[in-house]
């Protein structure tokens, strides 16, 4: 990208962002002419980076377009304490095996909106790993119980007679430390790590660098409108989620989230959305129009324009001319058995991935089998060549 005057980097760096600490700190590091180091931090906590994650990864590829370094910090070692950030209880740290099943195909999903070329993938392990007794000591003294404590999940644990592991208060120090040892210069994350980030800078004054920006952008909300998109909760769409399946959970949104997914995943400016939101209440334009432009236009974002095409033609011909030849063909292995509990053939499908995400659908009335709807968790189904299987609003299989 052609170099911008500063103001105006600042001012689209800025843009879509929630807080900045600070702009003229952020000024006064660009305008040195030297490429910042720019950091994103994320545990591998689950196997899949999904649509939440595509946030601020979109505010690192655009530093990255702008010639900075970036550092897409793999969290091996934080991931055996577990971030606390929004529990309510303390997490089971991840084994060996699971961190490094899950980080497996980290850098393939975030090169689907990094340039690979340009990123540095490094792993916190390579220097808390390494800490000896004394320098984890000298790191635990540079802040005070009183501090960590500050945070609003573990005030909240306090105030309701939780338990707080002694381990989980290392955590934002941890983090604070992989900032140190990147020596970073911007430090990005959700809103939900604001006091991390801020650790970050804290840390990095005590250990004599010059503190790091902290850019804050905002929390997605998952397809249930509610909570923030999240893969234990089952309400996210994976960035390594074939498109078509992307394009159909896009659709099943509610009319109310359409608006936040164009604000935050396509940053459409206030003004286009109040217009349509006009069009919408007096009747000259359907939702449904506006939002098959919206998913055809984030799935062509961070997969492909052809991908895009492709999967608002199958959703037209499957939604709306009912054309269930157009249904995502799946073969099932060879020695497949006969008769399957309804867990594993969602599973075989790709459907889902945990029997918590397949029971929630069951439950809620989602899986439907030539169109009778199945909610007993322990069915067993006899499946044949041409069965049509329907999970969600938006998702429907058929056996080859």
């Amino acid at each position: 990208m052609e170099q911008l005057h500063i103001d105006q980097q600042i001012e689209n760096l800025l843009v879509g962002t929630v807080q900045t600490v600070t702009p003229e700190e952020l000024k006064k590091k660009i305008a040195r002419g030297k490429p910042l180091i720019i950091k994103l931090g994320a545990d591998p906590t689950a196997p899949d980076l999904h649509l939440g994650h595509a946030v601020v990864l979109s505010k690192m590829r655009q530093f990255q377009d702008y010639g900075h370094q970036v550092v897409f910090l793999i969290g091996d070692f934080t991931a055996r304490i577990g971030d606390p950030t929004g529990k309510s209880k303390t997490r089971p740290p991840l084994s060996d095996e699971e961190i490094a099943h899950n980080t497996a195909t980290y850098f393939a999903q975030v090169s689907k909106i990094l340039d690979p070329k340009k990123t540095t993938i490094r792993f916190n392990s390579e220097w808390l790993g390494e800490l000896s007794p004394k320098e984890f000591i000298s790191l635990c003294a540079k802040s005070t119980l009183a501090r960590l404590i500050e945070r609003e999940d573990f005030a909240h644990r306090m105030r309701n007679h939780e338990p707080i592991g002694f381990h989980e208060l290392l955590y934002p120090l941890m983090q604070g430390y992989d900032s140190v040892a990147l020596q970073a210069d911007v430090e990005l994350g959700g809103t939900d790590q604001t006091f991390n980030l801020l650790m970050g800078r804290f840390l990095q004054e005590h250990y004599k660098q010059e503190p790091q920006i902290i850019m804050t952008t905002p929390l997605l909300e998952g397809l249930d409108g509610v909570q923030k998109m999240s893969k234990s909760l089952g309400n996210y769409i994976g960035l390594a989620e074939p498109a078509d399946q992307a394009y159909g959970k896009l659709m099943s949104i509610s009319d109310k989230l359409m608006w936040r997914y164009m604000e935050i995943l396509l940053h459409t400016s206030p003004h286009t959305i109040s217009m349509w939101q006009e069009r919408v209440a007096s009747g000259s334009t359907h939702p449904m129009e506006l939002k098959k432009q919206m998913a055809h236009d984030i799935v062509a974002r961070f997969w492909s324009p052809d991908q895009a095409q492709q999967a608002q033609q199958q959703f037209e011909a499957l939604f709306q001319a009912k054309d269930y030849s157009q249904a995502t063909q799946i073969s099932l292995p060879e020695n497949t058995a006969a008769q399957l509990w309804i867990v594993d053939l969602l599973k075989l499908l790709g459907a889902v991935t945990s029997s918590s995400e397949a029971r929630r659908l069951l439950e809620a009335g989602a899986v439907k089998i030539n169109d009778e709807t199945v909610t007993d968790f322990s069915a067993k189904i006899t499946w044949v060549s041409g069965m049509n299987i329907k999970v969600g609003k938006h998702r429907i299989y058929r056996l080859k």
